[in-house]
């Protein structure tokens, strides 16, 4: 058995089903992150972006991707990063945070120094990101998040190659352990940073809490369970879903319901911090259209809505082990102080449902992205094998 331990948190700066876990919920030490809008994207179309990086995750066989884990975020339009140390004395490096890849790695920007803790393993590191290729070696090296953080002989890749990531040194993948077989040359699959943090008696149980606030405010990241100071109701917990696709990420069942209308039935889909919108089936999304009244925005790709139509905007309910939770009309907007960040108008007001691309039924039929998750705080419970949620003050918050 574990030891007890204080849980771990890590600050962001921008960005049937009971409360029964053992997670633990106490206060936490916290290392600052930073959220901003992703200067590399500002070319891009925030929803095909984002579109692109849920259909490459659908379109992936798991079992037949020779060396391919994960997808993009360089490209997202809303990045989260974090100051990560690598050896010792340490190199900082500004890692992005992906729970939708699970490899660590650096040297994109930032060139990585050998201290007398780096271990070549000899092996190679391959990683493709649906619109682009991270490759190079994988050492060992002491990884730092905090002085409270500190994970001794954490696999890191280091880059040879990383188109696309110039503004960036890596990522740090919190994602499922899944996700990086094949990754690397040497070895099936690759301990994660949570991975390592539970098995040398850091955490006593390998979760992960995440908090966000609308419109880029102060969040936190909790690694060991989640922080109850940031909740205002209970976390409700469903376990992981069994199809595929979603499975092979942080999955889960639940259906969607426009006011009393259901858009979309029980489906599978996944929860995703490297998505900044909220993505459902083709067929979901066209109900959600004509609901709302909606228009579809060239410049943006989002859909776009009076201030007639805001007024009259019902509530979208996420039915997820038998809890609703409600996105207010308020949450199913963008925020308005950001629109001319995404090539939009001041004076607009754009909606985060989007398309995901393709009808239901494919095994990944929604993403819940950063916009659903920074209403509500969520907990990846690897231990359990469950993923939780719960309100906070920002839930019903009106910032957009």
């Amino acid at each position: 058995m574990f030891p007890s331990k204080a849980l771990l948190s890590l600050v962001l700066i921008a960005l049937s089903a009971v409360d029964a876990s053992p997670l633990r919920r106490e206060a936490a030490p916290t290392l600052a992150f930073n959220a901003r809008m992703n200067a590399r994207a500002s070319d891009v179309n925030i929803a095909d972006a984002d579109r692109a990086r849920a259909q490459a995750m659908i379109n992936a066989s798991f079992s037949k991707r020779a060396g391919s884990s994960s997808f993009s975020i360089a490209s997202a339009v809303t990045v989260y990063t974090a100051q990560v140390g690598v050896g010792s004395p340490a190199t900082q490096y500004t890692l992005l945070v992906d729970t939708g890849s699970s490899n660590t790695w650096v040297g994109a920007k930032t060139p990585y120094k050998q201290t007398n803790t780096s271990v070549a393993t000899g092996g190679s590191v391959s990683v493709y990101y649906g619109s682009g290729i991270f490759s190079g070696v994988e050492y060992l090296d002491t990884v730092t998040l905090s002085s409270d953080l500190v994970i001794t002989g954490q696999s890191i890749g280091v880059a040879s190659s990383a188109p696309g990531f110039n503004a960036f040194d890596g990522i740090l993948g919190v994602g499922p352990i899944g996700l990086t077989q094949g990754t690397v040359s040497n070895v099936d699959l690759v301990p994660t940073v949570t991975d390592n943090l539970y098995s040398k008696g850091t955490i006593s149980t390998e979760a992960l809490g995440v908090y966000f606030v609308p419109g880029g405010g102060a969040g936190e990241l909790t690694f060991g369970g989640f922080d109850s100071s940031k909740t205002t109701s209970s976390v409700n917990y469903v376990p992981l879903t069994t199809t595929s696709p979603s499975s092979q990420y942080w999955g889960i069942d639940q259906s969607i319901a426009y006011g009393n209308s259901t858009i979309l039935s029980a489906t599978a889909g996944i929860v995703d911090t490297g998505t900044t919108l909220i993505l459902i089936a083709t067929d979901a999304f066209n109900k959600y259209q004509s609901a709302t009244g909606a228009t579809l925005d060239s410049n943006t790709g989002l859909l776009m809505i009076t201030s007639d139509q805001y007024a009259n905007l019902q509530t979208l309910n996420f039915n997820i082990g038998g809890t609703s939770y409600g996105l207010t009309p308020n949450g199913q907007i963008w925020p308005r102080s950001l629109n001319t960040d995404i090539g939009g108008s001041s004076d607009n007001i754009y909606l985060v449902i989007n398309d995901i691309g393709s009808n239901s039924g494919t095994g990944l039929d929604f993403v819940n992205g950063y916009s659903f998750l920074q209403r509500f705080y969520s907990v990846f419970d690897t231990s359990n094998h469950q993923v939780g949620f719960a309100t906070t003050s920002s839930t019903s918050a009106v910032s957009n």
